[in-house]
């Protein structure tokens, strides 16, 4: 009855907070549930403070229906988003309206798992006094990290191309923070910000590729990011775009990111004679305004070889949607997405690509801290908003 209950709650949970506002009317004939079954968990929400009424809509020759929505400022969620040069921590309301920021480079410590451990525990009462909320109101603390995340008794990352192997970082952030800690790949986090709110909305098969210093994937498959045995499904940019080629940050040869991953790109644009500097992102928007011959022939390279990555996931994959999003994917996207469109249809299947629109991510160049926030939020709407599961 415990476990019916909970389906039931987290059921009209996830229905208003998706698709409301909604009256109790909507909710019985969109979940199949009973008049009795909603009003009684609508009345358990509502004293929960978790649902609110949201005004009133004329019925039928009857009273007025009541509209339902779910209570923006029941909670606070945090998204922390682990780049390749700073750590980014954003506090959320309910509805995902960003409250407080707290952007802290790296610095000279690079990657090492201490500094990124405390960039983050600095960053948590950074935001939280920033906004102004009770700490007792955070739901739970989303972490996108890169690389293969084991999900065992604590999470633990392995990324090569940062110099991780078997960090234990939920144990290393437990020492420093009791707030509840859900951590997982950048990429999938972003996958799940896209179907919810993103490009990818109202779609159950996408996939949605994070492309920045690196590269990586999300497959998302009737709704839900594939994972694989070992947690590492999507490290797209480690597929094989050719062989024997140009050396990856992760020790093999060939790589997809070594050839359209930011920090390899601008490697060779400065091989080429362009300009240096520190900031990958004015580089790289150089690198698309520059018209010497050098760079148009970089821009080709990158489109070909880009295309012909996505082709790889239309052909593996079949997916209604690609959506290419990151800071330098958004940068070499509204700049060539025609001409990676074109490359795309060259290498791929006609009839899966027919079934395929490629698009931008439509959450920004931040979205990675947004997609790390929906982990807690997936996490209270999958227990009912139940306090004993929830918290």
């Amino acid at each position: 009855m415990r476990d019916l209950r909970r389906t039931n709650r987290s059921v009209l949970l996830r229905r208003l907070y998706f698709d409301g506002p909604l009256s109790r009317q909507d909710l019985a004939r969109a979940t199949g549930l009973s008049p009795a079954s909603v009003s009684n968990v609508v009345t358990e929400l509502i004293e929960a403070g978790l649902v609110v009424e949201a005004g009133s809509v004329e019925s039928d020759g009857g009273r007025p229906r009541v509209l339902l929505k779910t209570a923006a400022g029941y909670g606070h969620l945090v998204g922390v988003d682990v780049g390749e040069t700073r750590v980014m921590v954003e506090l959320f309301d309910l509805e995902l309206t960003q409250l407080a920021k707290a952007d802290l480079p790296l610095g000279d410590g690079g990657h090492d798992e201490r500094a990124v451990v405390r960039h983050i525990l600095d960053g948590l009462p950074a935001v939280i006094e920033g906004a102004s909320v009770d700490p007792a109101s955070i739901i739970g603390v989303g972490v996108g990290v890169p690389g293969v995340i084991e999900h065992g008794p604590e999470a633990v990352v392995h990324c090569q191309t940062i110099g991780w192997e078997g960090v234990p970082l939920e144990r290393m952030l437990r020492e420093g923070t009791g707030l509840p800690l859900f951590i997982d790949n950048g990429a999938t986090s972003l996958g799940q910000a896209e179907m919810w709110f993103g490009a990818g909305r109202g779609h159950r098969n996408a996939v949605v590729a994070l492309i920045g210093s690196g590269v990586g994937a999300a497959v998302m498959i009737d709704g839900s990011p594939y994972r694989g045995a070992a947690g590492s499904a999507g490290e797209w940019g480690h597929t094989t775009a050719r062989v024997g080629g140009a050396l990856c940050r992760c020790g093999s040869r060939g790589c997809l990111e070594a050839y359209v991953g930011a920090t390899a790109l601008l490697e060779r644009y400065r091989a080429a004679g362009g300009p240096g500097g520190a900031d990958e992102e004015d580089a790289l928007a150089g690198l698309l305004a520059d018209q010497s011959p050098a760079a148009a022939d970089l821009r080709a390279d990158v489109a070909e070889y880009l295309g012909a990555g996505i082709a790889d996931l239309v052909n593996l994959f079949s997916p209604e949607r690609i959506i290419i999003g990151g800071w330098a994917g958004l940068l070499i996207g509204g700049r060539m997405l025609d001409r990676i469109v074109a490359a795309t249809a060259a290498y791929a299947l006609r009839q899966p690509f027919a079934q395929t629109r490629i698009e931008l991510c439509r959450l920004g160049p931040e979205a990675v801290a947004v997609g790390a926030a929906t982990l807690p939020l997936a996490h209270l709407l999958n227990t009912g908003g139940d306090p004993a599961g929830a918290r």
